[in-house]
């Protein structure tokens, strides 16, 4: 048995992050060297890139704010003042992740659309390629992160605060963009598309700027810092109760348990490399024959991942229990992503239903959709249930946490074929905006269901991951605050209860406010939109150029405006609950767990389902463009936006960020 102790095992993981992020330079480089089209196109990708950079600034200057904010409280409270440089840290390295993420995809979605105008296959080695970037970014940054904090300050109350600043950048963003997203997207659909029976992406509609540029501000920037947070959480978490050593079912010392999910993580980044070697397009076109060449490179990584954790384990750890906790973890996480993929793929029943109800109206549409939504929980929760009982029977408590780090451990690979999508998708805008052809915009479309198919994979991962890390987080957060047990019957059990009843309803509350806020930004659009077509009649007939920029003002305030409360929410109760009473917080974190995993897989899950039978339809099934169908199945797409791409994904960061908040303030509550 090795040991563990030696400093060559903490060099070795901070040398995979730089060499992750050094990967990513030379991808992005790559990329940059593709054609980026002609004048009209490349200029619309310009477009894109400022309208995304300058949400992002805008957004930056409320989140420094916070940032600030939240680092005199540390300061000024019994948490010691590491915690605070933690903080600040980890919302630098999430916010700084996104950053570059969206700045290679605005830069690459033209090169796509060019690239499929030559081959359908080099379209999506580019958007793939972009996502890479993004990948190696997010693991390269966080490893770096957790390990120079760990070598300087090991302590799990220091830590923690690195991933309360990952946390709390997620969510912001995950919510702002999506918001802004979401409103731009649904005012170009409602308008364009079902009253004025104009194309999808067409450049007459005044939103259609502000939509393509939400795609890169709610689906990669926002996705970026979400799946770093993610990724830092399970680590974290797996460090936070390793700390103590571990005992029961497997003996480890504090340094093993600590620098184990570090190396499963460092090696994750090499499984990852390798695979997306694997990412070889072939001559296929289809659908299913794309989807199925992201997938060799999603298991391919899986599986040089089990080999390498195994031989870690065996060397490292000596007996395979640790091991087996991973692999209950990565098992489930694979699980997941199959599961969202049913359910959300044109090519299976439940999508394919969706679209069939849409024959007889809206109303069957949003009905079908949503009972597909509920139905989808049950293999996840399922698979979460599973992965946590194995993994306690296997190495304990601690075992949790390493479940979480093996469903996330290749997330270099799988946040690669996450972000393709939303490149894409962009692509099949610029393809139509820039009158490429009919043949381009097919390919780019095709290229862009996979994308939502893939987008709806990797939600279900970072959820799966969400629940396994909340759920080692709160262990944490009992074990801190002293309580042995969650004991409903005791004398003190109604306390309990309000805080599990008090859990389940923040996570409707705060999925109403993300909902309620892409709503008003939505009816905002909408106006604007009826209010161009109306005063400058030009724009219908190519005539007049729309005011794009008055929608993206539009979507830009919606956002900035309606995330500070959802944020604020999720920070601020959980503080204000454990100083009142820390066994209310412990039932608060419960409930939150239990509820918000169930509704983020069903928004997440619904709404992809109701955009790719949108996508059905337009491929010329059930009567195509025009037709009844497909008025009904965009109008459930359009309910289906802020759940699959605001409420949903942020439901996820909200159970982890409360988690953490609630550990890092325990002096307080004590």
């Amino acid at each position: 048995m090795f040991g563990l102790e030696n400093i060559w095992s903490i060099g070795f993981v901070a040398l995979s992050g730089f060499i992750a992020i050094t990967f990513g330079i030379l991808l992005a480089s790559w990329l940059l060297k593709w054609p980026r089209g002609e004048e009209k196109v490349s200029e619309l990708s310009d477009t894109i890139y400022e309208g995304a950079m300058t949400f992002l600034n805008s957004e930056y200057k409320p989140l420094a704010g916070f940032v600030v904010i939240i680092t005199i409280i540390l300061i000024l409270t019994p948490i010691p003042n590491q915690a605070a440089y933690a903080f600040i840290i980890g919302a630098v390295f999430s916010a700084l992740a996104g950053n570059i993420g969206m700045r290679i995809a605005t830069k690459s979605n033209s090169r796509a659309a060019v690239a499929a105008k030559d081959e359908i296959s080099k379209g999506l080695k580019i958007g793939f390629s972009s996502g890479g970037v993004m990948g190696m970014m997010v693991v390269g940054l966080a490893l770096i992160g957790i390990t120079i904090i760990w070598n300087f300050y090991p302590d799990p109350g220091i830590i923690v605060g690195f991933g309360f600043g990952a946390s709390s950048i997620a969510l912001f963003a995950r919510v702002g963009g999506g918001i802004y997203t979401k409103s731009a997207d649904m005012g170009a659909d409602l308008v364009g598309k079902v009253e004025e029976k104009i194309p999808e992406d067409d450049p007459r509609n005044p939103a259609v700027i502000a939509d393509n540029v939400g795609d890169n501000v709610g689906d990669v920037a926002g996705m970026g810092a979400d799946l770093f947070e993610s990724y830092a959480g399970s680590i974290i978490s797996a460090i936070t109760i390793g700390f103590a050593g571990v005992s029961g079912a497997i003996q480890l010392t504090s340094t093993e348990a600590v620098l184990y999910p570090l190396l499963l993580a460092a090696f994750g980044i090499f499984a990852s490399i390798i695979a997306m070697a694997f990412v070889k397009p072939g001559k296929g076109s289809e659908i299913g024959d794309l989807h199925n060449v992201l997938n060799k490179g999603v298991f391919g990584s899986a599986i040089i991942m089990i080999i390498f954790a195994f031989f870690i384990t065996r060397m490292f750890i000596g007996i395979l229990n640790p091991f087996y906790a991973f692999l209950s973890g990565l098992a489930a996480g694979i699980a997941i992503g199959l599961a969202s993929e049913y359910f959300t793929e044109s090519r299976f029943r439940p999508t394919k239903s969706i679209a069939e109800a849409s024959q007889t109206g809206s109303a069957t549409n949003i009905i079908s959709g949503f009972s597909i939504g509920l139905s989808s929980t049950l293999i996840p929760v399922i698979s979460v249930c599973i992965a946590i009982g194995l993994s306690y029977h296997f190495a304990g408590l601690y075992g949790i946490p390493i479940a979480a780090v093996g469903m996330l451990s290749t997330l270099g690979m799988t946040l690669a074929t996450d972000t393709y999508g939303p490149v894409n998708d962009n692509a099949a805008g610029i393809a139509e905006m820039g009158e490429m052809g009919d043949e381009v915009r097919e390919r780019a479309e095709k290229l862009d269901a996979v994308g939502n198919t893939t987008a709806a994979i990797g939600k279900g991962f970072a959820i799966g991951s969400a629940a396994l890390t909340a759920v080692a987080l709160f262990s944490a957060y009992t074990k801190s605050v002293g309580l042995s047990s969650l004991d409903i019957v005791g004398p003190d059990g109604y306390l309990i209860i309000i805080g599990l009843f008090l859990g389940g309803l923040l996570t409707f509350i705060f999925s109403a406010l993300t909902m309620s806020a892409v709503g008003k930004g939505a009816s905002a659009m909408v106006k604007e939109v009826r209010r161009q077509f109306k005063e400058l009649p030009g724009i219908l007939k190519g005539e007049t150029t729309p005011e794009y920029e008055k929608c993206i003002e539009i979507s830009t305030n919606s956002g900035l405006k309606n995330m500070i409360l959802p944020g604020g929410i999720a920070v601020a109760v959980p503080i204000l609950v454990g100083l009142w009473n820390p066994q209310v917080l412990g039932g608060l974190l419960a409930g939150s767990i239990v509820t918000g995993l169930l509704l983020a897989i069903t928004l997440a899950n619904s709404g992809g389902a109701w955009d790719n039978a949108k996508k059905y339809i337009e491929e010329g099934h059930l009567g195509g463009k025009g037709s009844e169908a497909h008025a009904a199945a965009v109008t459930g797409d359009t309910v289906g936006d802020p759940f699959k791409d605001t409420s949903g994904p942020a439901l996820n960061i909200l159970i982890k960020l409360m988690s953490m908040v609630s550990l890092l303030f325990v002096p307080l509550f004590l």
